[in-house]
């Protein structure tokens, strides 16, 4: 199960951010913070080099506009660079890489 926790008291961000996981690179383990100006349907997914699916930690979740991070166990995926991608259904879409060594 995927754990997203909001700051409700930030200031709220001029449009759509993806911040650089923490730590990074990481094992097995990491934070994933991203931020929305309003109130939106987003996704995350994450893609290995060849493009494929390896994981959704979120898929089509009703976010509140704000901070959000998520805590991102990769346990059962082997070492290597990853993709990160968040989309909202305002169309917009922001993508980080992260690399996984264990």
């Amino acid at each position: 199960a995927t754990s997203v926790s909001t700051d409700d008291g930030a200031t709220l961000p001029a449009g759509v951010t993806l911040a650089q996981n923490y730590p990074n690179p990481f094992n097995p383990a990491t934070e994933i913070r991203f931020s929305l100006p309003l109130a939106d349907v987003v996704t995350l997914r994450v893609f290995d080099l060849l493009g494929r699916e390896v994981a959704a930690p979120l898929r089509g979740r009703s976010m509140a506009a704000g901070w959000h991070s998520l805590s991102f166990d990769a346990t059962n995926l082997p070492s290597g660079t990853y993709v990160y991608r968040l989309d909202t259904s305002a169309g917009q879409s922001v993508t980080r890489q992260m690399t996984l060594l264990k």
